[in-house]
């Protein structure tokens, strides 16, 4: 596959994961997010595992039980305690600094270099994404700063990772192997944070459904997949799509508002997604020069 395939694949994820929002307030109990979270990560993955049929060596099962942690466990719930502690557009805006921290990790983990460029594109986003969805009259809470920064690290950490430690096997086997052991770490802290999970109707079991076999096994496939093939840098300003898609799929489905500011906010988050790709992109090398004889 070419490129602009695997950019168009990989941004799927995304776009897809906008949708978590209006599944969880309209098809989900309310107050179990941790548990929606182990629902979503731990069935897909061990369905996972049941179509790859291959377990991590014993010399890999440290590191997928850490990517799990950072890209699942951490991030899941250190998303959803600051969905509770903050208005969801300060939260949302505190994730998106998510790429500008992937360009610093990627230079500290792999080497890759940090350019201007990158930078902006970066910071861009973030604007564009506090223009779609931050409200001036939002009240900041400690605990929810320091979690949403805390997932966004998490997150970003796990990209970065994810590349650096690249197993022999395919991008379907090694998403299966970080939803599992996302989930197993999921599992105590449910029960004992929140036990008493009613009994899951007919709508709860389609939206958890949806949010695992869409939305965890099929976007988390893509992402890893566009990890290794394009890198952490490249793929995560597609990250910027997320509370974008949200936006726009409540406007479409719920009819909800949107405003002029949010209009100019999706344009913003468009244009540095595609600085990002540019900064991102590999510099041509140059032709050798021709030998003489």
């Amino acid at each position: 596959m070419n490129r602009t395939t695997d950019l168009f694949l990989t941004a799927i994820a995304p776009v897809i994961w906008g949708s978590s929002y209006i599944v969880a307030t309209e098809m989900l109990p309310h107050g179990y997010p941790l548990t929606v979270s182990l629902l979503r990560a731990f069935p897909a993955g061990l369905i996972l595992l049941l179509i790859v049929r291959q377990l991590p060596q014993a010399g890999w099962r440290g590191r997928v039980f850490i990517l799990g942690a950072l890209n699942f466990a951490i991030f899941w719930s250190m998303l959803f305690l600051a969905a509770y502690r903050l208005p969801g557009g300060v939260a949302a805006t505190l994730g998106a600094v998510q790429p500008l921290l992937v360009l610093f990790l990627a230079r500290f983990a792999l080497g890759n270099t940090i350019t201007i460029l990158g930078i902006v594109a970066a910071i861009s986003g973030v604007i564009g994404v506090g223009m779609l969805v931050l409200d001036p009259g939002a009240v900041l809470d400690p605990i929810g700063i320091a979690a949403a920064l805390v997932g966004a690290l998490s997150m970003a950490a796990g990209t970065v990772l994810t590349r650096k430690w690249q197993p022999p096997v395919s991008p379907l086997t090694f998403t299966a192997w970080q939803l599992t052991a996302g989930g197993l770490l999921l599992i105590p802290v449910a029960l004992i944070v929140e036990p008493g999970f009613p009994m899951p109707t007919v709508t709860n079991i389609a939206g958890l459904v949806w949010l695992g076999l869409i939305g965890a096994a099929l976007t988390y496939f893509l992402w890893f997949r566009g990890i290794a093939r394009l890198g952490p840098t490249t793929v995560t300003s597609f990250g910027f799509l997320s509370p974008t898609s949200a936006v726009l799929l409540g406007w479409i489905v719920l009819g909800q508002a949107l405003s002029a500011l949010q209009i100019v906010g999706v344009a913003v988050v468009l244009i540095s997604i595609w600085l990002g790709q540019r900064a991102a992109r590999p510099a041509p090398q140059p032709n050798p020069a021709p030998q003489t004889t």
